[in-house]
């Protein structure tokens, strides 16, 4: 008897599920018979043509050329070792400050602190906080903190130019919004 009424069971579920997809399946012939799917043409391939360099303009002058690195070995020669600043270098043998591994726009300046005729700043990189003051460095372009204010850090930093010289600049880093 069990048996008996699963088999019917079985064929009443396979007769509801046939006239469902039926259904749908003459339903989707019916939005689909005018749609024809179309792939266009590949683009042809232009074949590649490659232009030989001449070293002299339309005048017969001789051009730079591009292949050979002249400038760079004009610029090294005229440096001593690590550009050709006079003057400006940062101390690469100092030790580095736990500030120094982050870059400046990962550091948040919020708060400051007064103690006796001293000026700290609280400064937050990653999750922890740090307590800086005037002479400590930070940031990666050996940025040596030059003044603290209520509202700022000032630092200057020492970065190498195009030509490969040390050249100073100033940076300033604004205590940040608080959170509302």
């Amino acid at each position: 008897m069990r048996k008996l009424l699963a088999v019917a069971g079985i064929a009443l579920l396979a007769a509801c599920g046939g006239e469902e997809q039926g259904e749908l399946r003459q339903e989707l012939a019916a939005m689909t018979k005018d749609l024809r799917g179309r792939v266009d043409p590949l683009p042809q391939v232009r074949t590649y043509e490659p232009v030989p360099y001449s070293s002299k303009d339309a005048l017969g002058k001789d051009l730079v050329d591009p292949f050979v690195p002249g400038r760079i070995v004009v610029a090294a020669a005229a440096g001593t070792g690590a550009g050709g600043g006079g003057g400006v270098q940062p101390d690469l043998n100092r030790p580095k400050e736990p500030l120094e591994a982050f870059p400046l726009d990962a550091i948040q300046m919020v708060g400051t602190l007064s103690q006796n005729k001293d000026m700290y700043a609280l400064v937050r990189a990653g999750t922890n906080l740090f307590r800086v003051k005037k002479g400590n460095y930070m940031g990666q372009n050996f940025g040596l903190i030059t003044g603290i204010d209520e509202g700022a850090i000032n630092l200057k930093e020492v970065v190498q130019d195009s030509g490969g010289d040390w050249v100073e600049r100033t940076t300033t880093l604004q205590m940040s919004e608080g959170k509302k």
